[in-house]
């Protein structure tokens, strides 16, 4: 799944997104040969983060929360050790910049002169990107990432700045927040810190990121990554159908291990064959036309396979207007009560009842 995003030939769209996987060459080398098209760098700051213990936590099977800070090496050893090694050893690195505009100042022209391929600016302050991205356009020719937040009031427009300030790609979005979660065992955060919040990321997050994607694919013209939430290569479809070109992946990789890129990126190869497609590039922003078109209300039609019905009776025991029964593998459905709600359909482990659109 070779792909060029942003001028720059990579071996694949999925990118790795900072964080601790990333956390110096050694970690990115090994992203790079699992299968990662690009690697984004710990976010690199004038002063090494000390993290409070511990900072990293499951939320479910396939979400975390994290209160982890930027990179824990300082700048120096980035620009003398890190950047260099990963490059020569052929990854394409993205180096994360925050969270100021004076740390974009000095810290870009060093950077890029330790040869990064790109640059995403971050910032937990959501009126210091447009100024890093101006401050940064003016430092460097090589694209220019800008990171959104869900927590932000009104990322899109934000997008849409950053694309008029000289941004050649919007990475959406960065993790939730901020989150607690209290062990119930000992009454106590479940991360160390002052209040033990921090942030959700992975699948939770999902259904979040999707719309943002769809909404900024719709209002810019550059290039979108999807970050948050992917655990699957239905996931990759669902961003790619939203509108985004290359597809981030950080907390399937922290839990299903950093190979788990390969896996994924094999799966999504064959989803979109299997769905009729002939490459991943054809369907990025299919479903743009149909959330813009007006559409309020889809009507549908239930198709029941009986021999697909295990008789498990979750569509009839769920239904909140008791609109539907099942005997002997007979499907009814009073229509004077269902809603069409979608619920029984949504629920059937087997496939065997579903809502023809």
């Amino acid at each position: 799944m070779k792909t060029t995003f942003c001028g720059i030939q990579m071996q694949s769209p999925f990118i790795l997104g900072s964080g601790p996987l990333s956390y110096g060459s050694q970690g990115m080398i090994h992203a790079h040969k699992a299968g990662f098209g690009a690697i984004v760098t710990k976010t690199i700051r004038d002063e090494a983060a000390v993290n409070h213990t511990p900072h990293m936590a499951l939320n479910t099977e396939s979400s975390m929360i994290n209160n982890e800070k930027w990179s824990d090496y300082n700048p120096n050893r980035w620009i003398e050790k890190e950047i260099p090694e990963a490059k020569a050893a052929g990854v394409i690195v993205i180096a994360s910049i925050g969270h100021t505009v004076e740390e974009v100042r000095h810290l870009i022209p060093l950077v890029d002169a330790a040869q990064a391929d790109m640059f995403e600016l971050v910032s937990y302050e959501q009126d210091n990107l447009i100024p890093m991205i101006k401050a940064a356009r003016t430092l460097t020719d090589k694209p220019i990432i800008a990171k959104l937040s869900p927590n932000w009031v009104d990322p899109v427009s934000y997008a849409l700045e950053a694309q008029s300030c000289g941004a050649d790609a919007i990475t959406a979005m960065d993790s939730l927040g901020p989150v607690l979660r209290i062990d119930i065992k000992t009454g106590k955060a479940v991360l160390g810190g002052p209040d033990g919040t921090g942030w959700l990321s992975g699948s939770s997050i999902k259904p979040l990121v999707v719309r943002y994607v769809a909404e900024i694919a719709s209002r810019v013209s550059i290039p979108i990554i999807g970050l948050g939430g992917l655990m699957k290569a239905e996931d990759a479809v669902e961003m790619m159908m939203a509108g985004a070109q290359m597809v981030g992946m950080c907390t399937a990789a922290l839990i299903k291990g950093v190979k788990h890129v390969g896996r994924i990126s094999e799966a999504t190869d064959r989803l979109i064959k299997d769905l009729g497609y002939a490459s991943y590039e054809d369907i990025c922003g299919i479903a743009l036309s149909s959330l813009q078109n007006g559409v309020t209300k889809q009507t549908f039609a239930f198709h029941f396979d009986k021999d697909l019905c295990t008789a498990c009776n979750r569509c009839v025991r769920l239904c909140p207007y008791e609109s539907r029964s099942l005997k002997d593998k007979t499907m009814s459905v009073d229509m004077n009560t269902c809603r069409q709600c979608g619920l029984c359909f949504a629920v059937c482990p087997t496939g065997a009842l579903k809502g023809v659109f």
